[in-house]
């Protein structure tokens, strides 16, 4: 389950150094490689060639919890907040949709999806 917790860049005092882009590959189990920025991983998504998710996520915080307490996510059925839930809240802040090493048509950095699932 994909759920994202935030499409656009996160303001205040959060640094690049506290965020971090992870590519997981389509119908992989885990993630594969690990970027210090977007454009760092999509030069390494091109050299390869390969398809899946490239996100960015927080350091030391939960997708979940990032996305409450800023006021993006309001858990609203009984289910939310559960350890399932929590566990598939994600991809991170933003995110692209690579298939060939090259962002999905239509398909462009941050692109929303419904987070209330």
């Amino acid at each position: 389950m994909w759920l994202v917790c935030q499409t656009a860049a996160v303001q205040g005092e959060q640094t690049d150094a506290e965020r971090v882009w992870i590519f997981h590959g389509e119908g992989a189990a885990f993630a594969c490689a690990v970027f210090r920025s977007e454009t760092e991983g999509r030069g390494w998504a091109a050299r390869h060639g390969v398809t899946g998710i490239l996100a960015e996520y927080p350091v030391g915080d939960g997708c979940y919890d990032v996305a409450v307490r800023e006021g993006w996510f309001r858990p609203s059925k009984d289910h939310h907040g559960s350890p399932s839930h929590v566990a598939g809240f994600s991809p991170g802040l933003g995110h692209v949709h690579l298939r060939g090493g090259v962002p999905d048509s239509g398909s462009g950095h941050s692109e929303a999806s419904d987070a209330d699932h």
